[in-house]
C-alpha cells in the first residue's frame, strides 16, 4: 500500500471516529445532559477508549463544542433558508420543522444543552448566546428582502417578527418533547406560520 493510500485511509478512520464520537455525545447530552455525561460513557459508546477520544477532542469542552457545531451543521443551511425569501422563507421554516420532527434524539440533545447553558458558567453560553442573534439576523434578512420585493408589508418589524417565529419553534419544541402525543408540532407550526404569512402579505 502507497504511503498516500495509507494516508486516505487513516484519514477516513479518524473522521469516521470522530463522528461515531460526535453521535454518542448527542445522545448522551441528550439523556443526561453536558454536567451528567460521562466521556468514559460516550467513548464506550462510539467503540473507542477514553484516550481514544481525547485524541480526537482533547477536553469535554472542546467535544461539546464540536456537538454544537455538527447540530447547527445539520440543520444550518436550511435555516438559512437556502436562497429563500419573502413569504417562500415562512414556508421553507416549516419544513425546518418537519425535518426536526423526525430527529427527536437531536431535539433533546440540542434543547437539554440550550436549557443548561443558561447557567453561568456553562462552556456553551456564549456559544449560544450568539447562536440567538445569526438566526434572527438571518429570518429578518429574508424578510426584509419580500418587503422589497413587493409581497411582504413594508411596515412589518422584521427583527421583531424573526425573533417571535424563533420563539415558536423553539417553545413548541419543549412542549413536543415533554407531550409528544398531544403536541402535534408540525400542525401547530404550520398554521401559526399560514397566520403569519395572512397577516405579513401585501394586500391587492
Amino acid at each position: 500500500m502507497g504511503e498516500g493510500v495509507a494516508t486516505s485511509t487513516n484519514a477516513g478512520r479518524s473522521a469516521a471516529a470522530r463522528q461515531r464520537v460526535l453521535g454518542s455525545a448527542l445522545k448522551a447530552f441528550g439523556l443526561h445532559g453536558y454536567q451528567g455525561s460521562s466521556l468514559a460513557k460516550i467513548a464506550a459508546d462510539a467503540g473507542l477508549t477514553t484516550a481514544g477520544l481525547l485524541h480526537h477532542y482533547p477536553s469535554k469542552e472542546e467535544l461539546l463544542t464540536a456537538v454544537l457545531v455538527e447540530r447547527d451543521r445539520i440543520d444550518g443551511a436550511r435555516f438559512r433558508l437556502g436562497g429563500f425569501t419573502g413569504l417562500e422563507s415562512l414556508d421553507r421554516l416549516v419544513q425546518l420543522v418537519r425535518s426536526n420532527a423526525a430527529s427527536p434524539g437531536l431535539v433533546q440533545a440540542f434543547t437539554v444543552l440550550m436549557g443548561e447553558s443558561v447557567s453561568d458558567g456553562h462552556p456553551a453560553r456564549n456559544w449560544f448566546r450568539e447562536r440567538y442573534p445569526r438566526r434572527r439576523a438571518n429570518l429578518a434578512s429574508a424578510l426584509q428582502a419580500g418587503i422589497e420585493a413587493g409581497e411582504i408589508r413594508p411596515d412589518i418589524d422584521c427583527e421583531s417578527l424573526a425573533a417571535e417565529i424563533i420563539a415558536m419553534i423553539d417553545g413548541l419544541q419543549v412542549q413536543w418533547l415533554l407531550d409528544p402525543e398531544h403536541i402535534d408540532m408540525v400542525a401547530i407550526f404550520s398554521h401559526y406560520i399560514q397566520g403569519v404569512r395572512e397577516s405579513a402579505r401585501t394586500r391587492s
